[in-house]
């Protein structure tokens, strides 16, 4: 069977994410098929709308695959990468600016990569099981295929705080930051996309939404605005050391455990994303860290630590100690290999 499923059923477009074994990570052929998908479809009149989602029980989508670029870049090419990525972050900004509505279903692990297919959609709906987050900072990479651009426009310093320490939200948080719409019962998903494959109505789904649980970070968000409002990473390194609170040290040792350069480089780009009005130019800064993460940064140290070996040590290349710099270097134009992408139409269903 094909790791990405893609057929069309009623007036719906669907894309099922088929690698369950893998927690339907994401290797550049699924992301070739599914922007192939998406620009056949976007001027198909017998589709209203897409749906997508993920096969098995885990995962919506736990990434890309990092062992494919791990290996690829460890026989010294740093090509294999950057060609995903490009082709990745053209279909994220195919995805948010889709004319047609999409509708994903986000169960269990949506992680990396599969917020950047799950979370640009028009309807994204959570249940019971989700766990949405953006880890990269624990791999030596930056919040990426979009991700920069919703946590800029999440409430207060909540994108610095989960951009930096990767924390999994669940329903009702993903709801609060921004990352999520709607929240149904997943035993009741069967019958939404039945209905929605028949009608092709969004509508349906405002009208089956339920309540999620309460969001456990809506009673931090004191706590996250005040630390993470810090200039510099050394600033919010020693404000939360300075602090006895139960949340000040569960995030100190978070943050202790990711790629410092990783982290810097996350409050810079979160900051500069904040200002700027379109996924093409946060995808454009992010792609400024990814393209000399392999070379410059921590993110092969950060697989093989996380992926390959499986030890949970990464040794860094850099401390806290001078990492402005490092990070602001990171985040500068790449000059002729700078991401090249359309500038996107007016979304024609979105947020």
């Amino acid at each position: 069977m094909s790791d990405v499923e893609i057929r069309t059923a009623g007036r719906a477009g669907r894309i099922t994410l088929n690698r369950p074994k893998a927690l339907n990570a994401l290797t550049w052929d699924m992301v070739r098929a599914i922007d192939a998908a998406l620009i056949g479809w976007a001027r198909d009149d017998a589709v209203s709308m897409l749906i997508l989602d993920g096969a098995g029980e885990r995962a919506f989508c736990a990434g890309g695959d990092l062992a494919a670029i791990h290996a690829a870049a460890s026989a010294g090419d740093h090509d294999h990468a950057r060609g995903f990525w490009r082709d990745e972050y053209a279909m994220n900004a195919r995805l948010f600016n889709y004319p047609k509505p999409v509708v994903s279903l986000l169960h269990g692990f949506t992680m990396g990569g599969g917020v950047g297919v799950g979370c640009h959609a028009s309807h994204r709906i959570v249940g019971e099981s989700s766990r949405i987050s953006l880890p990269e900072c624990a791999i030596g990479l930056v919040p990426d295929v979009g991700g920069s651009l919703l946590l800029a426009r999440a409430p207060g310093r909540l994108g610095e705080y989960l951009g930096t320490t990767g924390r999994r939200m669940r329903a009702g948080d993903a709801i609060l930051a921004g990352f999520a719409d709607h929240y149904l019962a997943e035993s009741d998903w069967p019958a939404l996309i039945e209905a929605l494959e028949r009608t092709g109505d969004p509508a349906l789904i405002d009208a089956a939404a339920q309540p999620p649980a309460p969001s456990e970070l809506a009673g931090l968000t004191d706590e996250i605005d005040r630390f993470f409002g810090a200039r510099t990473l050394a600033d919010l390194l020693n404000a939360l050391g300075a602090s006895e609170t139960a949340f000040a040290r569960q995030t100190l040792g978070e943050l202790e455990r990711v790629s410092p350069l990783s982290a810097a480089s996350t409050l810079d780009l979160v900051r500069r994303v904040r200002g700027l009005d379109g996924i093409e130019q946060a995808l454009r800064m992010e792609y400024r860290f990814t393209a000399r993460a392999q070379a410059e940064g921590d993110f092969l140290e950060g697989i093989r630590a996380a992926i390959i070996d499986k030890d949970d040590a990464p040794r860094w290349r850099q401390g806290v100690k001078g990492i402005e710099a490092q990070a602001r270097a990171m985040l500068q134009p790449l000059g002729d290999d700078e991401l090249k992408l359309d500038e996107g139409p007016a979304r024609g269903s979105g947020r």
